[in-house]
């Protein structure tokens, strides 16, 4: 059974940090790129972050270049979001998505809140 399980989510102080994993299985994670969304209330989706499958090629939104960091470890089936200088407007439920020529997969989300 195929799984994405995010975790590291939280209530954080505007300027704190976070790092957010997320675990998969049941695929061949190495050969999947990876990627991190999120969905502020009320708003549409948006890609936050990704990293390629082998040569580990990333880009980020601008609204976050310079202060987030993806990452991978292909040995533990997991990709990280290293999230530093938080701000209110980072508050939002952030996905994990696996992505393999037509195949998508997703995460159930976890919840990031910046707030003083």
């Amino acid at each position: 059974q195929v799984q994405l399980v995010e975790s590291g989510g939280g209530l954080v102080q505007p300027g704190g940090s976070l790092r957010l994993s997320c675990a998969g299985s049941g695929f061949t994670f190495s050969v999947y790129a990876m990627s991190w969304h999120r969905q502020a209330s009320g708003k549409e989706r948006e890609l936050v972050a990704r990293i390629a499958s082998v040569g580990g090629t990333t880009n980020y939104a601008d609204s976050v270049k310079g202060r987030f960091t993806i990452s991978r470890d292909n040995a533990r089936n997991t990709v990280y979001l290293q999230m530093n200088s938080l701000k209110p407007e980072d508050t939002a439920v952030y996905y994990c998505n696996a992505a393999y020529r037509n195949t998508d997969y997703w995460g159930q989300g976890t919840q990031v809140t910046v707030s003083s």
